[in-house]
């Protein structure tokens, strides 16, 4: 059923899609930022407004690390991103400098 004008898509709907390596994550960005626009951590919205997130493999294990201090520079790391890097998360944890592209 076409609902019209008057509803929009919002983020209170969104996909996520769960990335096997940053190759998929590329991939996916790429094709769904097209048209649309980018978002801080991941987020991005496609051409038709729609949210997705585009998520590495690797990601939560980072966030939940029983190391709070690798948990919290993982997170900060993120936090300052817009296309995810699972590399760059991980460097992150470690407390290595990030690696500019």
């Amino acid at each position: 059923i076409n609902g019209g004008p008057e509803f929009k898509f919002d983020e209170a709907v969104s996909l996520e899609i769960a990335c096997e390596d940053q190759d998929e994550v590329d991939y996916y960005w790429e094709r769904l930022s097209e048209g649309g626009e980018e978002r801080q951590c991941g987020w991005l919205k496609d051409r038709y407004g729609l949210s997705w997130q585009v998520v590495p493999s690797g990601m939560e294990e980072l966030f939940a690390d029983s190391d709070p201090e690798r948990a919290r520079r993982a997170m900060d790391a993120m936090l300052g991103m817009v296309k995810l890097d699972v590399a760059e998360l991980r460097r992150a944890a470690e407390g290595e400098p990030a690696q500019r592209k």
